[in-house]
């Protein structure tokens, strides 16, 4: 078997870090992230690893902290617009007909206003709580799954084996778990990795404007909005969550695409 690139090793053993470090950020923070530890954003020493932010909090309790509330929304928002989306997805190109259409036309419906802006207009209407903002997330990146999904769906539903199910009389219930599911593992795996990165760009964007994460929380976005101002006066503080942003959706982005060469060339083995 031939071995991964080195890229996609190094950025899934990154991601991994980030992982372990988002579980176990009560063990590895040495301060609390909302206490004010020192002066406004002092430089990175060996008291405050990553300097102090803009009124005076540890900036590596921060980034740690931050890294669980970012996994937390982020992962669960994915999971539920994969539940979401990609159930609804297979359902339409299962049934066909006019649950189809209809399951597609309101899907397209909620694609043609721009994500950011029907967000904010949500998210400024209801409490800004992690919650909704959760709910909210996996909606809108639902839309998504649906297309890609129902797009998968549609391929497999025309197969041969798919047909035999169906002359044996199965409901539409089996064929889509036992039948088709299977068959599309690898692609949903891959466009479960890219929602995610998305979700996180997503959530963080969302933070900066002021309708994410509410403080005394924070995740990365919001690490950045805090200390934005910081730069004016050459402080590159808020470049240090943005860099974590950064990280982590390379990270995503060539994890995911080492699963689908791998699994292209399995596929090419096979044929």
């Amino acid at each position: 078997m031939r071995a991964q690139s080195p890229f996609t090793i190094a950025a899934a053993v990154i991601l991994a870090g980030l992982l372990v470090i988002s579980i176990f950020a009560g063990v590895i923070a040495p301060y609390d992230p909302t206490a004010a530890v020192g002066s406004v954003w002092e430089p990175p020493s060996d008291m405050y690893r990553l300097g102090t932010d803009s009124i005076g909090r540890d900036m590596f309790s921060r980034i740690v902290w931050g890294a669980q509330i970012t996994f937390l929304v982020a992962i669960a928002a994915t999971l539920l617009a994969f539940l979401i989306g990609g159930t609804l997805g297979f359902i339409a190109a299962v049934r066909g007909g006019w649950v189809d259409q209809v399951l597609s036309r309101l899907n397209d419906l909620l694609m043609a206003i721009p994500t950011l802006i029907l967000a904010l207009v949500v998210l400024a209407v209801l409490p800004k709580t992690i919650t909704v903002l959760i709910l909210v997330v996996a909606t809108l990146e639902s839309t998504r799954v649906f297309r890609v999904s129902r797009s998968i769906a549609s391929e497999i539903a025309v197969m041969d084996f798919v047909e035999v199910a169906r002359a044996r009389g199965e409901g539409w219930t089996y064929i889509i778990v036992q039948e088709m599911l299977p068959n599309a593992l690898s692609p949903l795996l891959a466009e479960l990795g890219l929602r995610f990165a998305f979700s996180v760009l997503f959530l963080s964007s969302l933070s900066f404007l002021g309708l994410g994460i509410q403080p005394p929380l924070a995740d990365w976005g919001m690490l950045v909005k805090e200390n934005k101002d910081g730069l004016m006066f050459g402080i590159a503080t808020a470049l240090i969550p943005g860099a974590a942003i950064s990280l982590l959706a390379i990270s995503v982005n060539l994890v995911v695409d080492g699963l689908i060469n791998h699994t292209s060339r399995l596929k090419r083995r096979s044929a």
